[in-house]
């Protein structure tokens, strides 16, 4: 009895193994596939686009990336050209030798702009609007319903290291060689060459 056990599992194995390579190489040509095509309803995109899995991309039409480009899993990107009954022309520009790490989300209905040499962490959200403000008619409409606003474009400029959890609000410009401290929420400008730290956000060192 144990020898015919023991067939059957080594039976069982010679089909499983196969099959399970099969199917997952069927997954990994899948993904190719969709990543690359992707790439053609992009606005705009460069060389050595990379993302990694369990991405959304939202409109891909409205955004433009630019060279050695790399998105690790969970990357959410929102280019909303209609919500409820309004319609906008978002834009979202992202450049070069950009990186960006597990977690991010970027919403926009206006404009998101990126420069050059970026780096981000995890867990970090970029929005340039908000559901609603906080007026008594707004107020009454339960959160989904609310319009959405936005209060400014979100510029953030060359050579800027963002954080572990960091927030960027809509309206912000954050200026060239800035490092944004993790889970930070930034409200205001912050200059060039500074570091910013806290909730809100505040310069908390000048670089030199």
């Amino acid at each position: 009895m144990f020898g015919v056990k023991k067939i059957i599992k080594r039976i069982v194995l010679f089909f499983i193994k196969p099959l399970t390579k099969f199917i997952n190489f069927i997954i990994r040509e899948k993904g190719k596939y969709e990543k690359n095509e992707l790439k053609t309803k992009l606005k705009k995109v460069g060389n050595n686009f990379s993302i990694g899995n369990d991405y959304l991309v939202l409109n891909p039409k409205y955004i433009e990336i630019g060279d050695n480009f790399t998105a690790l899993d969970r990357f959410r990107i929102e280019a909303w050209d209609k919500y409820e009954n309004d319609t906008f022309e978002p834009k979202i520009k992202i450049g070069n030798n950009v990186i960006f790490n597990t977690d991010i989300h970027i919403g926009c209905i206006n404009s998101v702009e990126i420069g050059d040499n970026c780096l981000f962490a995890s867990r970090i959200y970029i929005t340039d609007h908000h559901h609603g403000d906080t007026s008594d008619g707004m107020i009454k409409l339960q959160p989904s319903k609310r319009p959405l606003i936005s209060k400014g474009k979100v510029l953030i400029m060359n050579n800027v290291w963002v954080g572990e959890g960091v927030v960027i609000m809509p309206g912000v410009t954050i200026g060239e060689n800035c490092i944004i401290a993790a889970n930070a929420v930034v409200t205001k400008d912050v200059p060039n060459n500074a570091v910013a730290a806290g909730i809100p956000a505040k310069v908390i060192k000048g670089l030199n």
